[in-house]
């Protein structure tokens, strides 16, 4: 039997036929009204798949139990704090959060990673056995998509550092079996795969040689090989290596973020649409405005002195009201049209075929843009996407439809190979 959401979005499908193009210039988008245009952004977050590439939630969720909380956080529930619970993805139509498997630096020179991994796959398949009514593990687009019809909302795995392969080649298809299908290759520091963006040492200058097994392996399982977080050398030398299109779970452009070597820069944007991947764009502040860190450190350098002076703390009822209207007024965060200007940019280096959404909710704090907070905000990015004229074809591919592309090509090799 087919889901509520499944019949509601046939009728909406209906509807948005009536007013959707198949060309970018929209010309009947933009003649609705600023409530109209919301409401339609909100019709096509319901009625379209929403994939985002890079949610923290089980890391998240391992630091409260670290704190011994008694039970598994439940993000079935809305939740105090955090960026993803379950009846927020509902509103904002997320149906396809990647999972981050996100492993520390610190675990490579400490050992431990590949326990912390097992962990935090266990825990987020916990979330599907706990809640099967709500969640489901996914371990391919088509998973995805059934999921989707059945009303759940899937969830499949990224690993976020490569660390806990801790060179043996063979814990690749361990993972895989554990249903890893996007591997991080680093994260903070250069490690046994290749050379960090955030590290200085460039140990390699770009893969190791086990790094490139490593790619090989990957392409041959079926793991998509992610490139957020790697220097450039690094993501050249993946280029040259990989037999399929890889993805940046949650990059973005370095073109609006000059010397800031984590996002793309323009020549890599490229390479990686002439190769056939996706970039999924990041929405933390500091990765999509150059001037975020300046505003935001201002903002706290403030409000640290205020509070020195007039002898408050910051959970003073007076010291609340004070921050909050100071903030409103003094607002550092960027706008949902940052995370928008860095679509446009990609959309023109590299064409609406390569760009997808990687947000990085729960994982880059409190940074996250004005009208992007968390995951029940998709449909104020639609909105203004619907704004610049983007139609509902565009909007799919981008919310979808291209990392599935992506996806589907790495299995259609692992399964020929």
């Amino acid at each position: 039997m087919k889901s509520l959401k499944t019949l509601v979005c046939s009728l909406i499908a209906v509807i948005l036929l009536s007013c959707s193009s198949s060309t970018t210039n929209n010309q009947d988008y933009q003649n609705l009204s600023e409530a109209e245009m919301f409401e339609l952004a909100q019709q096509i977050a319901q009625s379209t798949i929403i994939v985002d590439g890079h949610v923290d939630l089980p890391y998240r969720m391992w630091v409260d139990e670290s704190t011994h909380q008694q039970e598994i956080l439940n993000v079935a529930e809305r939740t105090e704090g955090g960026d993803y619970d379950y009846p927020r993805s509902k509103e904002g139509g997320l149906d396809a959060p990647f999972m981050s498997i996100y492993i520390p630096s610190r675990y490579q020179e400490t050992g431990g990673a590949k326990m912390l991994a097992d962990s935090l796959i266990q825990m987020t398949k916990s979330i599907a056995t706990t809640w099967p009514e709500k969640f489901a593990m996914a371990y391919s687009p088509q998973d995805i998509q059934n999921n989707f019809e059945n009303g759940k909302i899937s969830l499949p795995l990224g690993m976020e550092n490569g660390a806990p392969i801790e060179g043996d080649i063979e814990n690749l298809g361990y993972f895989y079996d554990q249903g890893i299908r996007y591997i991080t290759l680093t994260h903070g520091k250069d490690n046994l795969i290749g050379d960090s963006s955030y590290d200085t040492t460039y140990i390699h200058g770009g893969l190791s040689e086990f790094g490139v097994l490593v790619i090989k392996e990957m392409n041959r399982l079926g793991i998509m090989v992610d490139i957020s977080h790697v220097s450039d050398a690094t993501f050249y030398d993946v280029m040259e290596i990989s037999k399929v299109p890889v993805i940046a779970s949650h990059s973005s452009a370095r073109h609006f973020t000059p010397g800031f070597e984590r996002n793309m820069d323009d020549e890599m944007i490229k390479k990686l649409g002439d190769k056939g991947g996706v970039i999924m764009i990041n929405f933390g502040g500091n990765f999509i405005d150059q001037s975020f860190d300046e505003k935001n450190k201002n903002v706290n350098e403030h409000i640290v002195n205020w509070l020195a002076e007039n002898d408050f703390k910051r959970s003073d009822r007076e010291a609340k009201a004070y921050i909050e209207k100071y903030v409103e007024e003094n607002n550092p965060f960027p706008s949902v049209e940052k995370v928008a200007d860095h679509i446009d940019h990609v959309r023109d280096l590299a064409g609406i075929d390569h760009i997808g959404l990687g947000s990085d909710f729960d994982g880059v704090g409190d940074t996250l843009p004005t009208g992007l907070k968390d995951v029940s905000m998709y449909p104020n990015l639609i909105a203004e996407l619907l704004k610049r004229g983007y139609s509902k074809e565009d909007i799919e591919k981008i919310c979808y439809q291209n990392i599935f592309r992506v996806w589907n090509k790495v299995i259609a090799f692992s399964e020929a190979t």
